[in-house]
């Protein structure tokens, strides 16, 4: 089976270059060569599906891309709009665009739903306001003044999503945003992110539920043992068995 790479852009095509691009990440932790010559590219307003088995290096690229202290970044370009962010800091990162929403959504304790968002524009550029949150997300407009931490596993995942909008956000970065939800939460946020791209936020999606994140999405990176196996739609996937079966047990 051929495996479909990215033809990597010339830096000196500054006119070409896409809305983000990653080239040859190496990231380490510690001694541990975990994301390897990782490269991809998106345009602005498209999903991307990161998938991969458990260990590929899926979160610790998310990380290297947000500019988090760990994994380390040793090598590789990060641009988003035009704006180099290797070897930036994660603020600077965050400043540019870039938001993560990790897997445990780190909610703050003893602050309600509006003071969690209200903490995430203390600092950086502000993005949508609260109502345009809430009309994306009518549950925490209910819930707005209830403790974050008190709310279901879902209404938490909506919550760390619309922190991240309520910055002015260019890349959306999810680490397993359907992690132990139910399938109508989980077609709740679907239908959210859906709307997030329509309004030219770009996002790149890790998803163990490999089959949802492909549908929602317009690309797909498969990463096996750190390095990428495949990079194109997301539709070819769904398509490809055999890939499906080598690469993610589907």
């Amino acid at each position: 089976m051929s495996v479909r790479t990215l033809d990597r852009p010339n830096t000196s095509e500054a006119n070409a270059a896409p809305f983000f691009f990653c080239r040859g990440l190496d990231a380490y932790y510690g001694d541990s060569y975990i994301v390897q010559n990782v490269s991809f590219s998106l345009e602005k307003g498209q999903i991307l599906a990161l998938l991969g088995r458990n260990g590929a290096g899926k979160t610790s690229t998310l990380r290297a891309i947000a500019r988090a202290t760990n994994p380390e970044l040793r090598s590789g370009e990060i641009c988003l709009d035009g704006l180099r962010l290797d070897g930036k800091p994660n603020y600077i990162a965050a400043q540019a665009g870039i938001q993560l929403v990790q897997e445990d959504r780190r909610i703050i304790p003893g602050l309600t739903v509006e003071q969690n968002l209200q903490l995430a524009i203390i600092s950086g550029e502000v993005g949508w306001p609260f109502e345009r949150i809430y009309a994306l997300f009518p549950r925490l407009a209910e819930r707005r003044k209830q403790e974050g931490t008190t709310m279901s596993g879902g209404e938490q995942q909506m919550l760390a999503i619309a922190r991240a909008l309520a910055r002015d956000v260019k890349l959306l970065l999810l680490d397993e945003p359907y992690e132990g939800l139910a399938p109508v939460v989980r077609h709740d946020i679907a239908k959210a992110l859906l709307e997030v791209r329509a309004a030219g936020i770009t996002s790149i999606i890790v998803e163990q539920n490999a089959v949802a994140a492909l549908h929602l999405s317009d690309r797909a990176v498969i990463l096996d043992s750190g390095e990428v196996v495949y990079d194109g739609a997301a539709k070819d996937v769904l398509d490809d068995e055999e890939l499906r079966l080598r690469y993610l047990a589907i």
